[in-house]
């Protein structure tokens, strides 16, 4: 299959127009951020209405459920220009996790749930969250940990156990909560998603945790589930196949942050380069001086690096390949490169950078938990380091050695 590099122009316009609309709407609005929810959740309607206007609302979403249904590939187009504003994915509604709810329903969920819960998260009337991670010694890195319990009994199951750093959950109509369903969790077995709306008198709330970052819409939250009581009609997909589903989410999402992300970076250049153009100092503008010109030039190296590494991941999951090796490696280095771009960024721009009147601090902020966020970084490279040793384990059981290492051919 040929490597093409070419964007679709139909995905070119829509990229372009995603621009002007968070260049000329969304950038402004930023002035308007408060901590009050219920102005919050105004200033995201505004947005959204005006997204639909401008017709670069969700884009992601298929058309059969109102969205523009771009594939992965045109998502890192448009994805990376919405992300330039942190209100921009918010806007568009392709911002976690609800954009990846959607994938997660609209792959699994039967017709009836996802008329209940899809059609009016596509359209912005209610947003989600996904309660999988739980406080020690309960499942994170290691999702074998589970401890939330499903158990059966008449009509349903009860859900019983505790949810921890659960983002966009406060405010958040619907969560996709991982309970066990089995005597042992596995890697694939033993674990079920069910679908749970917040008004369930078992599912509370406990509290918003205060956190680095602060640009989740709802924040990040402990749950808990005390008796919460379901029907059948609530288990999303099979019983026992949760951590299966969890992949079909987690791969894509891990890419889409990136795609996100990745336009904060740009915007976080942009300062960098209009500062090194502007400010003097030592007789020449910062952009004349070398050391500036090397930072510069590796922000070029890592967003392009990381854009290629985004859509290379992108092309093999449009292929029908899970991509899990490729959505790792780009979700570990995209993180990465964020945040050195954005560092790189404060540095260049000095006390202006730490200031308020620039956003880069705010950014700083909110990258740095990427790192940590759908699996640290630790995580990601133990497993590549895992799969790289069983292929090549593989390789050479395949063929006769050439030879011990420490031989050399005459």
């Amino acid at each position: 299959m040929a490597i093409d590099f070419r964007i679709d122009p139909a995905v070119a316009e829509l990229r372009d127009r995603t621009a002007t609309f968070v260049r000329e709407v969304v950038v402004p609005a930023e002035e308007e951020v408060t901590a009050e929810a219920d102005r919050i959740e105004a200033l995201r309607a505004k947005l959204q209405a005006a997204a639909r206007d401008a017709g670069v609302f969700a884009p992601h979403v298929s058309t059969e459920w109102g969205g523009l249904g771009l594939d992965v590939r045109g998502q890192a187009v448009v994805f990376e220009e919405a992300g330039y504003s942190l209100l921009g994915p918010l806007a568009l509604n392709c911002a976690a996790p609800d954009e990846g709810n959607m994938h997660l329903l609209a792959k699994v969920a039967r017709p009836e749930q996802q008329r209940r819960w899809l059609a009016p998260l596509v359209a912005g009337e209610i947003r989600s969250c996904i309660a999988m991670t739980e406080p020690a010694p309960g499942a994170g890195s290691d999702p074998t940990m589970l401890r939330t319990t499903a158990i059966r009994v008449d009509g349903g199951w009860r859900i019983d156990g505790r949810k921890w750093y659960i983002s966009g959950a406060v405010g958040a109509a619907l969560a996709i909560v991982m309970a066990r369903t089995g005597e042992r969790v596995t890697g694939d077995q033993g674990a079920t998603m069910f679908l749970v709306g917040t008004d369930n008198p078992g599912f509370r709330v406990v509290r918003r945790i205060g956190s680095l970052d602060d640009a989740f819409l709802g924040g990040h939250a402990e749950v808990a589930l005390d008796g919460c009581q379901v029907t059948d009609d609530a288990v999303l997909g099979e019983v026992g196949r949760g951590f299966a589903y969890a992949q079909v989410r987690l791969g894509p999402a891990r890419l889409t942050h990136c795609m996100r992300w990745l336009g904060i970076a740009r915007r976080a250049h942009d300062l960098a380069l209009d500062r090194a153009a502007e400010r003097e100092a030592f007789g020449h503008r910062l952009g004349e001086l070398g050391m500036v010109q090397q930072l510069l030039a590796d922000d070029e190296i890592d967003l392009a690096a990381s854009r290629m590494l985004i859509w290379h991941a992108a092309w093999l999951l449009d292929a029908g390949d899970q991509a899990r090796s490729e959505t790792s490696i780009a979700k570990t280095f995209v993180a990465e490169a964020v945040g050195r771009v954005v560092d790189r960024a404060v540095q260049i721009c000095g006390s202006l950078g730490v200031s308020d009147d620039l956003p880069l601090a705010q950014f700083l902020r909110e990258v740095r938990p990427f790192r940590i966020y759908d699996g640290p970084s630790e995580t990601h490279r133990w497993s590549l380091a895992r799969r790289a040793l069983a292929r090549r384990a593989a390789e050479r059981a395949a063929r006769p050695p050439l030879g011990d290492p420490g031989e050399h051919p005459a």
